[in-house]
């Protein structure tokens, strides 16, 4: 399979899934949350089976696990974890994307009756990409290169060895897991006895030579403000007002250790959404940190806070539960493992890929996993403006991601 036919099978694949819609519901609580991740996955499974994968299976989450056995005396097992689900941002369901050949600069106009363009002004990046082919959508959705990106790239790379059996490859382990983008949840629901890898790979996020291990760590908290109800013309002394503590609660919260006030590695607490009624007020928040220790000590600020606000509202009852979602990636990698970073640096310098290494502001699937043992890096899909609808994908920056998959594959 030469260059061109290459290319022409990863957009095909890549078309093909996208036209399956499955954004992930937040608000449901079934794993899988939506039915459009489970129809993928069983698209996939037909697939996988028709290029020759064992141990094919899709489980009670809509998990899909399967297995490529080794043709070699290779010793590494790898794996690749991709997520089913594209984000739920208030956009359409519906994915309609299209190939603008051979851009030569200036708007790319998305959706002509729509007026939605996609500028230079605001996107100077794509000034880059002058004279590739780039995929984009009608404006009126995400492109869901996050993360179907990463699926078509896995299973062109994986049809690749299959039509090419005398190239060696060891054994190579995939999970195409739902719910990334609402927490993480898929990845949990992997059978990992049937995930027998030394370490494996997330390909989320970025432009061409972004390479990922260092994510935030990350929790959610839920804090809950039962008050005391009275009728105003007899409340005083007697009225507990739970918005009123929510609002002396929020005002203990550093200003400047929120999203829109940091970068980087800086971290934040996020609140995130607040529901109430006379009775009972509801806060959500989002903690996050590269630093577990500052990330611990911010876990205890909001604990001591909720002690402080309970104390001064002895009739209250205020509660907060902090679940953990994910950890750094970087504080699982030691001596032994960090072979699978080495990897990806060595095929980056074969290809002639320019290394980009960012800290990311979030978490992937890898960011659960290496806390489970099995150290997970993460590289570049070619994307730019995930979770937009002027989210945009340079064909040849798709295609060197899934040169960097085979050459993975490839060598021991």
């Amino acid at each position: 399979m030469n260059e061109e036919a290459l290319k022409n099978t990863l957009v095909d694949n890549f078309f093909r899934y996208l036209a399956i819609p499955s954004q992930s519901k937040e608000e449901s609580t079934k794993i899988p949350s939506s039915e459009g991740q489970e129809k993928l996955a069983r698209l996939l499974a037909e697939d996988l089976q028709k290029l020759g994968l064992v141990d094919i299976a899709i489980n009670d989450y809509g998990v899909l696990q399967a297995k490529f056995p080794k043709n070699s005396d290779y010793t590494q097992a790898l794996g690749w974890v991709c997520h089913l689900d594209t984000v739920d941002v208030g956009l359409s369901d519906e994915i309609h994307p299209h190939v603008i050949k051979n851009y030569q600069g200036g708007n790319i106009t998305l959706n002509r009756e729509e007026n939605i363009n996609l500028t230079p002004d605001e996107n100077p990046e794509i000034l880059k990409y002058i004279g590739d082919d780039i995929i984009v959508t009608d404006g009126k959705s995400v492109l869901g290169a996050d993360n179907k990106a990463a699926i078509a790239n896995v299973m062109t790379a994986i049809s690749y060895l299959n039509e090419n059996k005398n190239i060696d490859h060891g054994d190579i382990y995939l999970a195409f897991v739902p719910d990334e983008e609402i927490g993480l949840r898929g990845s949990r629901k992997i059978n990992f006895d049937d995930f027998n890898v030394d370490f494996a790979y997330t390909i989320d996020c970025c432009e061409l030579g972004e390479l990922v291990y260092e994510t935030f760590n990350a929790a959610s908290a839920s804090i809950i403000i039962e008050g005391v109800s009275a009728h105003p013309m007899s409340a005083k002394n007697i009225l507990v007002n739970p918005i009123m503590i929510a609002n002396d609660f929020i005002n203990l919260l550093n200003k400047s250790e929120t999203p829109e006030h940091t970068e980087g590695k800086e971290g934040y607490i996020w609140v995130t959404d607040i529901e109430s009624d006379v009775l009972t007020c509801k806060i959500h928040l989002n903690i996050r940190d590269h630093s577990r220790e500052k990330y611990d000590q911010k876990k205890v600020f909001l604990i001591h806070a909720i002690d402080l606000l309970q104390n001064q509202n002895p009739k209250a009852k205020i509660s907060i539960e902090i679940e953990d979602i994910y950890s750094n990636i970087l504080d699982s990698v030691n001596d032994a493992n960090k072979v699978a970073i080495d990897k990806l640096f060595k095929s980056f310098t074969k290809l002639g890929i320019k290394p980009k290494i960012i800290p990311m502001r979030g978490g992937t699937d890898g960011s659960y996993l290496s806390t489970r043992g099995i150290l997970t890096p993460n590289y570049f899909t070619g994307a730019h403006n995930f979770h937009s609808n002027k989210e945009f994908l340079p064909i040849n920056s798709l295609y060197k991601s899934l040169l960097v998959t085979i050459d993975l594959m490839t060598n021991d």
